[in-house]
């Protein structure tokens, strides 16, 4: 955009594009959303304060500030965002969430709005890195660990799970999967998906939204799938009993299923499906594998300290860290699976090679890719084991 450039500093760029009046508004929001598709944002958060509308992005997964716009038009912003989103102007008591209005072709962008003490509060997610994956090389993972998940894809029944906390890159991967299936399988296999919300346009797979308002949830919308005869479903989250029961039940029919799960571990991401109501046997007998994965920042290859090129910190693009749990670190003993701590499991899932984030973490840092700074703030203490490197 051409208020933002390497020639001036990013956030006073950004504070220019600050409507003046009422009229205004419509033009800055459109610019202040192109600046943030240019950034590569993946969220835009516009909170309503005393002083004004606060601006602020998450930039690879940091969130920072970019300015602040005059409080009285805060009101005519929120507005413009949800006439976009095709959401009730008039009501501002309550929550809504909308798709806003794209011309073909342009970022995927979603808002999302919640009434807070000085009014109604914006949060836009950008899906700006869900298009760019096409293949498993761009996703980076371990030359040892993408032929554990070649191997998986290749089933024709079962269940495989990507896991982790909130952006860490799950619904990208799992769309990675997909892409890559139906080039190997050029069209000879069914893939479809059931998604709240759908991401990225994938052509040739059927795609679908949930509509809980109108009753279409996971669970009534997988059931139905099963009778659109797929081979290959994709659920993008695992989020209560029903759906977690219909997604094992799914896997043994003859299907392929694929879904998210939020767990900080792939060990508790077991544990987590066990406490949510999945049976033992069914994990036993659908699971084809857990990845759980974390997107860690990538050292800025044009600066030391941080320049323009970075936004000032240093870092640039991130990469993918992810450990992988092999169905055969399960106990074989139902009773004993039904009541193994996550802690036990991990040292199961150890014991049969599976490398933990933090080691896939200090190879990055070994490598030169990324800091131990970075490592910390991803992975907590787990990063701190006694022998990792020396912050860079």
């Amino acid at each position: 955009m051409s208020s933002i450039s390497a020639s001036h500093d990013a956030r006073q760029s950004l504070s220019e594009l600050a409507p003046k009046d009422g009229a205004s508004v419509p033009d800055a929001v459109a610019r202040l959303l192109q600046a943030a598709q240019t950034a590569q944002a993946s969220d835009l958060h516009l909170l309503p304060t005393r002083k004004g509308l606060e601006l602020s992005w998450r930039l690879d997964g940091v969130l920072s500030s970019i300015g602040v716009w005059p409080a009285e038009l805060a009101p005519n912003v929120i507005s413009r965002l949800k006439v976009l989103a095709d959401l009730l102007t008039y009501r501002t008591d309550l929550p809504q969430e909308g798709r806003l209005r794209q011309a073909p072709g342009q970022v995927e962008m979603r808002l999302s709005t919640f009434p807070t003490l000085y009014g109604e509060k914006g949060v836009v997610r950008l899906f700006v890195g869900t298009g760019s994956f096409d293949t498993f090389d761009d996703l980076g993972l371990a030359d040892d660990q993408l032929p554990l998940l070649r191997r998986a894809l290749e089933e024709t029944t079962g269940c495989l799970i990507f896991a982790g906390p909130a952006g860490s890159g799950k619904t990208t991967t799992a769309y990675t999967c997909l892409r890559e299936m139906q080039q190997l399988h050029a069209g000879r296999k069914s893939l479809v998906t059931l998604e709240d919300p759908i991401e990225a346009e994938l052509p040739g797979i059927t795609q679908s939204a949930v509509n809980r308002p109108a009753e279409f949830t996971y669970s009534l919308g997988l059931r139905s799938l099963m009778r659109q005869d797929p081979d290959v479903i994709l659920v993008g989250e695992i989020r209560d009993r029903e759906t977690a029961e219909t997604v094992f039940q799914a896997s043994l029919t003859g299907h392929l299923v694929l879904s998210t799960f939020h767990a900080g571990s792939a060990a508790q991401a077991v544990t987590r499906l066990r406490d949510l109501g999945v049976e033992p046997f069914l994990l036993r007998s659908g699971l084809r594998g857990i990845q759980c994965q974390r997107l860690m920042r990538k050292k800025c290859p044009s600066c030391t300290t941080g320049c323009e090129s970075c936004w000032s910190t240093g870092y640039r693009g991130r990469v993918l860290i992810a450990e992988w749990l092999q169905p055969e670190s399960l106990p074989t003993s139902l009773e004993e699976l039904q009541i193994i701590p996550a802690d036990s499991l991990q040292i199961r899932a150890l014991a049969a090679g599976m490398k933990r984030l933090s080691e896939r973490a200090k190879e990055l840092i070994a490598q030169g890719q990324t800091t131990l700074a970075e490592a910390i703030r991803v992975l907590g203490h787990e990063a701190l084991t006694p022998d990792a490197p020396a912050i860079p």
